[in-house]
């Protein structure tokens, strides 16, 4: 063999390893964004379930201090009906007891939606994203994957 059948065959060598080098870094650079993704994917879903769970512990405290005042009013009730001196005081009671009620209704649906919205804590994202890097890997024709064009 001569010096310039050599070449030629060393140069390919040599690009052909530098190509899959490129690759490998691409494929690696891939993975950790795609590894980016899905935490922070999590985060906010971790995120939107401690909303939600702080809310609807808001809405049993309430329910509890509405529960109070209405055993609160239904004493001032008794006082009421058993003969005592005239004094209605309890329809205040009740006032506030069903305002409380409906506060911890409020809470209690706005705590199941966002408790509903961050389960579960799945990187729907990452994942999605990851089935198109692998369609376009394994498709005969990468280039119509590319973009959302399929």
């Amino acid at each position: 063999m001569t010096d310039q059948q050599t070449r030629p065959i060393s140069e390919n060598t040599q690009n052909i390893s530098k190509a899959l080098q490129d690759v490998s870094d691409r494929a690696q650079e891939l993975v950790r964004e795609e590894i980016e993704l899905a935490k922070l994917e999590v985060t906010q879903k971790v995120t939107k379930l401690a909303r939600g769970i702080g809310i609807g512990a808001a809405g049993g405290v309430f329910a509890i201090f509405g529960l109070v005042i209405l055993l609160h009013g239904f004493a001032w009730l008794a006082y009421y009906v058993i003969p005592f001196p005239d004094g209605q005081y309890f329809w205040g009671f009740f006032v506030v007891a069903g305002l409380l009620f409906l506060f911890g209704a409020l809470a209690a649906y706005l705590a199941y939606r966002a408790i509903k919205a961050g389960s579960p804590p799945t990187p729907k994202m990452a994942i999605d994203e990851a089935q198109r890097i692998k369609e376009t890997v394994t498709s005969p024709h990468p280039e119509a994957t590319v973009g959302g064009v399929r």
